[in-house]
């Protein structure tokens, strides 16, 4: 399953019925948490082949305008077990719509690439909206044997959406930009001792399912 659950004071909103976590680089609030844990990145990010424990999805988001009101934001989502995926959250709550004068460039850095569902939506809106230009880059592929998983990656691909695997200089700009620093202190990103041989194992799958 896909579900998440965090237990870290968080700002919630409600969804559908549902908790989404959202948090936001720009919010000001004292209780907003810019930066989520190093130790959601080191377990969650990991570029494993089998992600067992691994419920929970973290995505990064880095959103560039282009036109009357050009500027940048970005921020992060995690979803919560049973609820709303943190692509659906981004759509819903993030950019719920893509205003014609506008040019969007959204960079998604995520733990996992989308199911089939969260897959279909996002190929659809890429459709809809063709002012919008999304690149995906994902830490592992989520049941990309499956068949029905496959053809939904292959639509998103049709849509426009550029989905890679993350390199390991990926990781170290999430690390930098997106985790936090231990005692509040900068420290370098340490590569585990699999990470070029586990993306290059994703990379190799990635390409047998989209050619």
């Amino acid at each position: 399953p896909r579900g998440r659950l965090s237990e870290l004071p968080k700002i919630t909103q409600e969804v559908c019925g549902y908790i989404i976590t959202l948090r936001h680089f720009s919010c000001s609030s004292p209780l907003h948490r810019e930066r989520f844990p190093a130790f959601f990145f080191k377990f969650q990010f990991r570029n494993v082949e089998y992600s067992s424990g691994r419920n929970k999805t973290f995505l990064c988001y880095v959103v560039e305008t282009q036109g009357k009101e050009s500027g940048s934001f970005r921020g992060y989502l995690e979803d919560e077990h049973a609820a709303v995926h943190a692509e659906d959250a981004f759509f819903n709550n993030i950019l719920p719509t893509c205003d014609p004068n506008l040019r969007y460039n959204v960079t998604w850095y995520v733990s996992s690439s989308p199911c089939v569902p969260c897959a279909d939506r996002i190929a659809q809106i890429l459709q809809k909206n063709k002012n919008l230009r999304l690149s995906i880059l994902v830490s592992r592929l989520f049941m990309w044997e499956e068949p029905e998983m496959q053809a939904a990656l292959k639509k998103l691909k049709a849509s426009g959406c550029k989905l890679k695997i993350m390199k390991p200089q990926d990781f170290e700009y999430i690390w930098q930009n997106f985790a936090e620093q231990e005692e509040g202190e900068a420290k370098a990103f340490e590569p585990w001792e699999d990470i070029q041989e586990n993306f290059l194992y994703y990379e190799e799958k990635l390409s047998e399912v989209l050619h």
